[in-house]
């Protein structure tokens, strides 16, 4: 008993400790420039665990992979950037200037942003498990996404239900929110490419 309670503290430990790297790192690049490293190194990390390394040290792993990753990881960031200033931009000039009509005008604007978020829950764990370029990562996490329907709409039950409890006790969103957000994501889509994988190997048998 006293053994398993030792583990659950230590995860609990783990979790805190990573989510507070990941917003030290994250202003230590002016949030714009440390965002997607500081994410990067995260996912980079709780997928380590999740595939059973979890003897390596947190800070120096941490640090290790948010500078390899650095410049790639930006590259990346600049595209989502972009894209996301692009559905804020037409979705404030539509509410300026449409006002009573915004919603019905607006529909295919709120569908792709939809998408978009969605995609986002993909992005990242496909930037950690496989070793591929930039324009490449665009186009797998979004086929990926098309293909498990039923994987997304876990993810988002899983993160409704956290954004719940966070909403209750505030002070486990500041604590845990990042890194809880990148292990329920990341197992999540883990087992999404594992089924694919195994798609892929029944197609070649057969």
């Amino acid at each position: 008993m006293s053994r398993a309670l030792y583990s659950i503290f230590e995860w609990i430990t783990r979790f805190a400790y990573i989510n507070l790297l990941w917003i030290i790192f994250t202003l230590a690049g002016g949030i714009i420039l440390g965002l997607f490293p500081a994410t990067v190194a995260m996912f980079s990390l709780v997928r380590q665990w999740l595939t059973g390394n979890s003897d390596q040290p947190v800070f120096s792993s941490f640090w290790q992979y948010y500078k390899n990753e650095f410049f790639k990881s930006n590259r990346l960031g600049i595209v989502v950037y972009l894209l996301s200033a692009v559905f804020l931009f037409n979705l404030f000039f539509l509410q300026a200037n449409i006002g009573e009509l915004f919603i019905w005008t607006s529909a295919p604007l709120l569908a792709g942003l939809l998408l978009f978020v969605i995609w986002l829950f993909y992005l990242f764990p496909t930037y950690v498990h496989y070793n591929l370029k930039v324009s490449q990562l665009f186009k797998n996490s979004f086929l990926t996404m098309l293909v498990s329907p039923l994987h997304t709409l876990i993810i988002i039950i899983s993160l409704g239900a956290s954004y719940f409890i966070y909403t209750v006790i505030p002070a486990l969103g500041l604590v845990f929110g990042a890194s809880f957000y990148s292990f329920i994501t990341l197992w999540i889509v883990m087992h999404s490419f594992s089924r694919i994988q195994q798609k892929q190997t029944m197609n070649k048998i057969t």
